[in-house]
């Protein structure tokens, strides 16, 4: 049985590990995504430099991963191995060993697993990072905010378990975010909705 769970974690890693931003960039465009605007391989910067419909793909696929390795480790182990399973897809899409152990900053990847985990908790994360990015333009506001309400939505519609699973991936998105918020201190942050509600332009990124 341990061996049985071990497997499932290794599994979600690696799952999570693909890197579908460069996938996609580079089978449908012919492009690196690491290259252009942020260097970032997910879904915010694939739609600043691919467009929505690009980024709208990577989300989706980056969500599924997430969701697929909570789901499929809820149905072996119970919630417990859900939420391991859960954090190792998330690390995999962070430390990516097909990119160097590189990779994106784990938001979307994490939706995914919230869905698996309480589809209210993921409604209501999609909801906050979608309000807050609508109302200020940055996507990595919106995923700050978004990580930090998964904490009180784990605890409200899980249990308390789920609440520290939630913000252990929180300090860790926050960790990937570190940039972005010194570049907010800065006021340098890129926008990805502009004043007109179109998609910003990478340019001028430090």
């Amino acid at each position: 049985m341990i061996f049985q769970r071990l497997g499932v974690v290794a599994v979600a890693f690696l799952l999570g590990s693909l890197p579908m931003g460069v996938a996609i960039a580079k089978l449908f465009y012919r492009r690196d995504i690491r290259k252009e605007g942020s260097g970032n391989v997910g879904a915010a910067n694939a739609m600043r430099t691919l467009g929505r419909g690009a980024g709208a793909l990577v989300l989706l696929l980056d969500a599924l991963k997430g969701f697929a390795a909570a789901f499929l480790a809820q149905d072996v182990g119970g919630l417990p191995l859900a939420l391991i399973a859960g954090c190792a897809a998330i690390l995999g899409h962070c430390y990516s060993p097909w990119l160097r152990f590189k990779g994106g900053k784990g938001v979307a990847t994490e939706l995914g697993v919230l869905f698996a985990l309480s589809w209210p908790a993921g409604l209501v994360f999609a909801g906050v990072w979608g309000a807050v990015v609508l109302a200020c333009g940055f996507a990595s506001v919106g995923s700050l905010l978004a990580s930090l309400s998964s904490i009180a939505t784990l605890w409200l519609f899980v249990n308390g378990w789920a609440a520290l699973y939630g913000a252990l991936v929180t300090a860790l998105i926050f960790w990937r975010h570190r940039e972005n918020v010194q570049r907010l201190a800065r006021g340098r942050e890129n926008r990805l909705i502009g004043p007109s509600g179109s998609a910003s332009n990478p340019g001028g990124l430090p």
